[in-house]
């Protein structure tokens, strides 16, 4: 017969208590977990949908407070909100700069054409010059066809940079690009009895062709114009596994190796040729062209000797990242490294 202890009772209802409150306790914790989780992904749902809709261009204001989401979800909707004003406020203004361009473009189409037609109708009488006046009617005709120049290279130049003209990238053979830039460069190196020599290959890339050839034909002019005569330019090519580049040796005047990073800045002009004609927008053209298109370029010179410009465009169609941020000799090192592990 087992003896009773005394208090036994009491103790084992106390434990059982304690027991069912720690039960109690647990599933309370365990509903305000699970409320926890639940109220969490709702949010993150939500900011998920705000995301996708910013992104798809589908945002629209909606009615937040934050006794129904979030301090975070809150934020987002202010963030996006502020995005969606920037982004209108841009469009608002690159056509604000589109009808800028092209009222400057129409404005000036016509005074250019009457100081040309001017010119060549007092070429016409030039007979009856004096050396003097014939001399002051060449300079006339030579600043009206520099202010032509200078006014389309900027408008283009402004073009590009307010993304109002958009460069279509489709594969195209890069050796007939360069014959036709050398077909265009031909006379001006003629009239200075430079000879070209290209060793092309049959090779492809993916690039815009009317700027392409007007970014390399910039880079060639410049190689003519700062070549003395009967020197020689040198165009080769090379494949790499992404690329195919393009070098363009010239036996002209050198570039210092400090002045290098700074040719491809707009209006540069450096101190040794400013005798030259020219209003420094041509390389920066050039560099914005190239990189637009997930191109590189880059310049090896020494003084005295000559320049190279080497040139990398795309052999295949680009499907994401960003468009190069100016550090162009890496791309270059990380490419002939790839080349040398092929």
């Amino acid at each position: 017969m087992a003896l009773a202890i005394p208090g036994q009772n009491k103790m084992e209802k106390q434990l059982l208590i304690g027991i069912w409150i720690g039960v109690g306790v647990m599933c309370l914790l365990l509903v305000a977990v699970f409320r926890y989780y639940q109220r969490t992904r709702r949010q993150t749902l939500e900011i998920s949908a705000m995301l996708d809709r910013a992104m798809l261009g589908r945002f629209q204001e909606g009615h937040y407070d934050e006794s129904q989401l979030s301090l975070l979800e809150t934020k987002m909707y202010q963030y996006l909100v502020s995005c969606r004003r920037e982004q209108e406020s841009l469009a608002a203004e690159r056509d604000a700069i589109k009808t800028l361009i092209s009222d400057i473009s129409h404005q000036t189409k016509t005074p250019i054409a009457n100081l040309r037609l001017y010119g060549q109708l007092l070429q016409e009488q030039s007979k009856h010059f004096s050396p003097e006046a014939m001399l002051l009617l060449q300079e006339l005709l030579r600043q009206t066809e520099k202010l032509d120049f200078l006014i389309q290279s900027l408008i283009k130049l402004s073009r590009l940079e307010a993304g109002i003209i958009q460069l279509v990238p489709e594969e195209n053979s890069i050796k007939l690009l360069l014959q036709e830039v050398m077909d265009n460069i031909s006379g001006l190196a003629a009239l200075k009895n430079i000879k070209i020599t290209a060793h092309l290959l049959d090779l492809s890339g993916v690039f815009d062709w009317k700027w392409t050839a007007e970014a390399l034909g910039n880079i060639l002019d410049n190689s003519v114009k700062y070549t003395p005569e009967g020197g020689a330019i040198t165009i080769n090519m090379e494949e790499y596994p992404s690329f195919v580049r393009i070098n363009m040796t010239d036996t002209g005047i050198g570039i210092a190796e400090e002045e290098i990073p700074k040719i491809f800045g707009r209006f540069y002009r450096s101190p040794g040729v400013k005798q030259e004609e020219g209003c420094g927008i041509g390389l920066y053209l050039a560099r914005t062209i190239i990189h637009q298109q997930y191109g590189y370029i880059k310049v090896h010179s020494v003084v005295g000797e000559g320049s190279t410009f080497s040139v990398l465009l795309k052999k295949d169609f680009f499907t994401g990242g960003v468009a190069p941020s100016g550090n162009d000799e890496a791309v270059f090192r990380e490419a002939e490294r790839n080349k040398g592990n092929q």
